[in-house]
């Protein structure tokens, strides 16, 4: 049974406590093209860094690595930045600061030292580094692997960061900045484009490539000052088709235009196409998802409480299995090998997520759980 959630919010003024099934959806959709896109990044051709590599020289599945890397995690940053609005309506500061604090901090620092450095330990063998480390002391080993075990984490990461920095916003713009936001006409919106173009050339950092501070707080910010308004989404929705024909256009001229060039570095990472087509496709799905996707039923009310440990944890196996068949199963036709390795990326992840939820100590370590069956 299919259930729609009607929201009664009138605008900004006046928040109520309807839980915003859209966004959940959102949510458990883009983590899924997440672990998707992770299996095709582990035999890419483009991105040689820590991969297992391609299978042949020109791979057309390479394409769908273009088709969403621009927005996949500027689309969660936005949603997060909206997630956050409604969390601070029912929640005071200490509240905030404590529960992102054990939620996105823990698990990506004190995490990694308990249990991600298993990934870093698959990451270094992946990409051949153990062999310059035979010389060196064990507990500088383990501090590198867990180091390299970050991987997804540096999206919660950077979430806490933006959270902290939001709240230190909140103590002076105290909502007038935020009720402005209101009224932003769906031709601002579209003008906004040139903004996210400018922060996506600041605040990236050199080598680490996904940590673009400037972009992902720019639509982290937006997400909270303008699209937390329902009358704004409410509006954007009803454009849905234009924008979503504008992001279709504009994600295949990208692809097609930057084809084979490394998609995770400048400039390709961030000129004004990449930009345009990021934007676009935030604007397209927030307007979708609020026309036809604020309804649940079974599997995506399952797939909204498990899309945590899926994030999180599908690295790990993923990784594994990729390793152990490159050592011993190598000659598998390349449809398998995506088959096996997408099957246990998302198979483990679930599996690891139930074992772990349930232990406790370990539970807050890695996944920022205080009870049994609490989720993010």
């Amino acid at each position: 049974m299919v259930k729609y959630v009607k929201n009664n919010c009138k605008g900004g003024k006046s928040m109520d406590n309807t839980r915003r099934i859209y966004l959940d959806n959102i949510r458990w959709i883009t983590v899924c093209i997440v672990v998707i896109y992770h299996v095709i990044y582990m035999y890419n051709g483009v991105q040689p860094f820590g991969v297992i590599g391609p299978f042949k020289e020109e791979q057309l599945q390479d394409a769908f690595q273009y088709l969403v890397y621009p927005w996949m995690m500027a689309l969660l940053f936005t949603v997060s930045g909206m997630t956050v609005r409604y969390y601070l309506e029912k929640h005071n500061l200490k509240e905030c600061i404590r529960d992102k604090t054990r939620k996105l901090l823990v698990p990506s620092t004190i995490g990694l030292f308990v249990f991600q450095w298993i990934l870093g330990y698959y990451n270094m063998k992946i990409s051949g580094a153990f062999e310059s480390f035979e010389s060196v002391p064990g507990i500088v080993r383990y501090v590198v692997m867990a180091i390299s075990g970050i991987g997804v984490l540096w999206y919660i990461q950077v979430l806490w960061i933006f959270s902290m920095l939001l709240l230190l916003v909140r103590k002076f713009e105290r909502d007038r900045i935020w009720k402005r936001g209101e009224k932003t006409p769906v031709w601002l919106l579209i003008l906004l484009t040139v903004c996210v173009y400018g922060f996506a050339q600041v605040l990236n950092t050199p080598i680490v490539t996904v940590y673009r501070f400037g972009i992902y707080g720019f639509c982290f910010f937006t997400g909270y000052f303008i699209f937390s308004h329902d009358a704004v989404v409410e509006c954007l929705s009803k454009w849905w088709a234009i924008f979503l024909i504008a992001a279709g256009a504009t994600g295949i001229f990208y692809t097609i235009y930057y084809y084979g060039e490394n998609y995770a570095v400048e400039p390709v990472l961030n000129n004004m196409s990449a930009c345009i087509y990021c934007w676009f496709s935030i604007l397209a799905i927030l307007a979708f998802m609020k026309k036809y996707g604020n309804l649940e039923n079974k599997v995506s009310r399952w797939m909204s409480k498990k899309s945590w440990g899926i994030y999180v944890f599908h690295y790990l196996p993923l990784a594994c299995v990729a390793y152990y068949l490159r050592c011993f199963a190598s000659e598998l036709p390349a449809g398998i090998v995506y088959i096996v390795v997408g099957i246990s990326a998302f198979a483990g992840a679930l599996l690891l997520y139930e074992i772990i939820s349930r232990i406790p100590i370990i539970r807050w370590c890695v996944l920022g759980l205080k009870k049994e069956g609490k989720h993010v």
